[in-house]
């Protein structure tokens, strides 16, 4: 169903159907932190996205493989997907950690390294030398490697090896990463469609074009274009990835620029996001997908979402707060637990404090994205949206 650009939809996978939009719970090493697959089931995420870079490194793609494959090695039942690793190894490479928005004033600077790091991945034309922040080995990253750790990790939807670039590159220089990431592109899907032969018996696995080019209309408009009519033997991708690192202000524009240039009936996928208004922004503009480690990461830092906005458990007024997270929240932790019980865990250092506040700020995100997609076939997509970023950016947190 199409509302503008906002749409709703289904992605069918060899392990079920995945109603969009939807949001990906992020299990980087084949878990999501702190929280077993039932709960992350229970919480009510439909799919899980595992990091290819980390399971290669450990424990190894190969025994995933023999496991057979990423679901049945973390028992998680339902769809997974993997990233190429393309994004951990120029991140931890340049040093930078996830970020929607970099402070970019007046810099631009091609070998851009993060205050107090040393580059640790260096790209050519053929692919990526980089050391393993694990313990150092050089370790190279083409490709036809990245095709190969996918295919051995056995999610239903893994994405094409995509160099990543920083806004703080030049524009002749996002030029040439656009480029390249077309070539690179190319190389997948060959190796994709050799590996899919060679594999035989399993069931097959979705491969998404990475969509990249900065700020640049030209440069994400053509990206897309080369992507959508790239084909090898008359096999072209199934779906599409929106990568880089992209300016809050502008999140809305480039899915939009992208999305016009992508087939209609091919699922759009957004790395990354996880704030309730850049949801609303990005599925306007057309993205049917979302992942993001952010709801699980503050979670362990006892920062919890609600309607209201986001607060930290840790602070005074929750220790004698005998009420839940937020009242209209139906997961676990709130239909089952106090603030102030939370409050104790964190101040004692205790483990269930994680697993606790992660069902809870999952199940925030994933009921959010929920909700967008009910208001869509609803045709209140502009109220919902009015309502939920009216009292969630209303400033202040009330318990009401």
């Amino acid at each position: 169903m199409d509302n503008g650009r906002g749409r709703t939809g289904v992605i069918s996978t060899p392990h079920g159907q995945i109603r969009t939009p939807a949001f990906v719970a992020v299990g980087t090493k084949a878990t999501v932190k702190a929280v077993t697959p039932g709960q992350v089931e229970q919480l009510g995420a439909q799919a899980v996205l595992a990091n290819a870079y980390h399971l290669y490194l450990q424990p190894g793609s190969d025994i995933v493989d023999e496991a057979g494959g990423l679901g049945a090695f973390m028992n998680w039942p339902g769809p997974t997907f993997t990233d190429s690793g393309g994004f951990q190894v120029m991140s931890l490479g340049a040093g930078f950690k996830k970020v929607l928005a970099m402070d970019t004033t007046g810099l631009q600077n091609d070998d851009v390294i993060a205050e107090g790091k040393t580059r640790r991945a260096f790209v050519d034309e053929d692919g990526v030398t980089f050391f393993s922040h694990l313990n150092g080995d050089q370790l190279r990253f083409t490709p036809e490697v990245s095709m190969r750790i996918q295919h051995q990790l056995g999610a239903d939807i893994m994405f094409a090896f995509d160099e990543l670039t920083t806004l703080m590159n030049t524009r002749a220089y996002q030029v040439e990463s656009v480029e390249r990431t077309r070539r690179w592109a190319r190389r997948c899907l060959v190796e994709h469609r050799r590996l899919t032969e060679e594999r035989v018996g399993r069931p097959y696995q979705a491969l998404f074009g990475v969509v990249q080019g900065a700020q640049y209309e030209d440069l994400r408009r053509s990206a897309a274009r080369g992507l959508a009519e790239m084909t090898v033997d008359g096999c072209g991708f199934d779906g599409f990835g929106i990568g880089g690192a992209l300016e809050k202000a502008n999140l809305g524009t480039i899915v939009g620029w992208v999305s016009d240039e992508l087939p209609a009936d091919k699922p759009r996928h957004l790395l990354g996001i996880s704030e309730p208004d850049d949801f609303f922004t990005a599925i306007e503009n057309g993205a049917d997908t979302f992942d993001c480690v952010q709801p699980s990461r503050v979670a362990r830092n006892a920062a919890l979402y609600t309607r209201d906005g986001r607060f930290n458990i840790t602070r005074a007024e929750n220790r004698r707060d005998f009420g839940p997270i937020d009242p209209s929240c139906d997961c676990y932790t709130c239909t089952h637990y106090s603030r102030a019980y939370l409050h104790h865990l964190f101040k004692a250092k205790e483990m269930l404090s994680a697993t606790l506040a992660t069902i809870h700020n999952e199940r925030f995100t994933v009921r959010l994205v929920d909700d967008i997609r009910t208001s869509l076939e609803e045709g209140r997509f502009e109220d919902c949206r009015d309502e939920v970023l009216g009292r969630f950016y209303s400033g202040h947190h009330r318990r009401s």
